[in-house]
């Protein structure tokens, strides 16, 4: 297993269209990770933000195995009233951030939120990057890449990942709430890396890795 506490950025990282910087949060040692100003903005949906390359990608490869990782979300203090509090992991990212798979939650969507239907089964999305984004997945196959997940905002919660050749079964809190059958995505193995999306910011903790 390889762990990484996220109480820094770690040796080797690339930071893609986020900041990102240590912090002392919700009484743990972590990662803080947003966008950046600008994409802030003046950003452009679909290019700058909105299920792309924003995240902190770490120096480790990836192909099957389990994602674990601690995320404490909150909106911006400039999100817009559509901004979820998007925050989770992605994993086969290739060299050149062209292509990779993620697994999301969108806070103000969990249970937790008692949110309106439909939006109260949208708590926890998987899409592949750049053929397979949400808007995409919901319109073609309703209800198979996003569901239902018991958390909110403002509350450590733990997403785990198992990552296997042919799809990811994820886990909120040691509960599975989404079981994709069947890997969209064009790489088998890549870098992992910490996303956040639109109208976000979120703090990680406690990465653990195995393959």
């Amino acid at each position: 297993m390889t762990f990484f506490e996220l109480n820094e950025i770690p040796d080797g990282s690339h930071l893609s269209k986020v900041v990102a910087e240590p912090r002392y949060f919700a009484e743990r040692n972590c990662l803080w990770v947003a966008l950046p100003e600008d994409i802030r903005i003046a950003g452009l949906p679909n290019v700058d933000y909105i299920d792309t390359e924003n995240f902190v990608v770490l120096p480790i490869e990836f192909s099957t195995g389990t994602l674990e990782v601690d995320i404490y979300t909150v909106l911006a203090p400039d999100a817009a009233p559509e901004d979820r509090g998007f925050s989770g992991l992605a994993y086969h990212i290739d060299e050149a951030l062209a292509n990779f798979e993620s697994v999301y939650i969108r806070g103000t969507n969990g249970l937790k939120e008692n949110p309106p239907a439909p939006r109260d089964a949208r708590a926890i999305q998987y899409f592949a990057f750049p053929d397979a984004k949400f808007d995409y997945l919901r319109d073609e196959f309703p209800g198979v890449y996003e569901a239902a997940a018991n958390l909110g905002l403002n509350e450590w919660i733990t997403l785990r990942l198992e990552v296997a050749e042919h799809g990811v079964t994820s886990y909120i809190n040691g509960e599975k709430v989404l079981v994709v059958d069947g890997s969209l995505g064009k790489t088998a193995s890549g870098k992992v890396g910490l996303r956040v999306d639109i109208g976000s910011e979120a703090y990680f903790s406690n990465l653990r890795i195995t393959n």
